[in-house]
């Protein structure tokens, strides 16, 4: 009986021993879990409207999500972003990297994921189209989440084709059947300017609508450089402008202003040139609604916003990227496109 006493008791001792380690290793997962997701966005600069947006939202993420935003301003300068970026990777303090680059050259894009691929940290791409994506594919954990660019020109030139055929003598400004119209156009060849520029215009011409380009220039997204342009522009061509097709709102909007100092895109619809933008940040919105502007594509930040969180979140936990969303890689495996949608009042 002693003996058959001593075999219960080390088996007693055993199972509870055994579910004190359980409890602890639970404990311990418990507590991983519960450390917040320590997550840099370096953004290519602080006051571009439609980023602005996507920090807001990601903001709201933080505020009801157990992750951690740090916000870096690129100030639209990429050696200011390398520099950024070296000193939050040798930090070891991040355990994902959003990064929304100034340039977007092969050189740039591989320099960026490969530092990040180093320290092993994730990394996600965004709002931006690199030319190239095979240094994006070089790493498991790197991928674009991206705006459609091409899907972004073509609805734009759907809104002026739209325009066109529902007040074509106020656009037709020589009466010669044909749209004569200014290029507003983001940094020179970047994929995003190039696909919005090039696609919203063969859709207007795939309509049949005849164009000729009076001018192009490139404002690097910026509302001051269009506004200070359009200025000069406005005289140059004696107000005789079909239509202002502008590669984002921020340069629509600066046109517009310049435009207003003329007394033109006030309200009164006798002196109104059609002006059309992508982004569909809150000005512009304001202004398509008094009747300043034509209309714009948009892609919704909170959307990218979201985008950013899961995918980031599944990359960091060592998931499928794609894990529980509803997202789709396109034909390069690691891009990811948001999709554009019209506004017009």
């Amino acid at each position: 009986m002693k003996i058959l006493r001593r075999i219960l008791i080390i088996i007693i001792l055993t199972v509870v021993s055994m579910n004190n380690v359980q409890n602890n290793i639970y404990a311990k997962s418990q507590t991983i879990a519960e450390n917040p997701t320590r997550t840099a966005v370096i953004l290519f600069s602080f006051d571009d409207p439609y980023i602005s947006l996507v920090r807001k939202d990601l903001e709201k993420i933080k505020s009801k999500d157990n992750v951690n935003f740090t916000f870096y301003d690129g100030k639209r300068n990429q050696n200011i972003q390398n520099t950024i970026i070296d000193s939050v990777l040798q930090s070891n303090n991040y355990d994902l990297l959003l990064v929304n680059l100034v340039n977007l050259d092969r050189d740039t894009v591989a320099s960026v994921v490969n530092k990040a691929k180093e320290k092993n940290v994730p990394i996600i791409l965004f709002n931006t189209v690199p030319f190239d994506t095979q240094p994006i594919k070089s790493y498991s954990k790197a991928l674009v989440i991206s705006t459609d660019a091409k899907q972004s020109g073509i609805l734009q030139g759907d809104l002026v084709v739209k325009e066109w055929n529902s007040n074509k003598q106020a656009m037709d400004i020589n009466d010669n059947g044909t749209l004569e119209y200014i290029l507003l156009k983001g940094p020179e060849n970047i994929t995003v300017t190039v696909d919005r520029s090039l696609y919203s215009i063969s859709t207007i011409n795939t309509a049949g609508i005849k164009t000729l380009e009076m001018l192009s220039k490139s404002c690097y997204w910026d509302e001051k450089c269009a506004e200070s342009s359009m200025e000069l522009l406005f005289l140059r061509y004696n107000g005789k402008i079909g239509a202002i097709i502008s590669n984002n709102d921020a340069m629509a909007i600066g046109a517009i202003k310049a435009l207003q100092k003329y007394g033109y895109n006030k309200g009164d619809k006798s002196k109104y040139i059609r002006v059309f933008g992508i982004d569909g940040i809150p000005e512009a919105i304001d202004f398509i609604n008094k009747g300043f502007m034509t209309g714009t594509v948009f892609q919704d930040p909170t959307e990218t916003a979201e985008a950013l969180y899961a995918v980031g979140m599944n990359l960091v936990h060592n998931q499928a990227p794609l894990e529980n969303t509803n997202y789709k890689f396109d034909e390069t495996g690691v891009t990811i496109q948001m999709p554009y949608h019209e506004y017009k009042k």
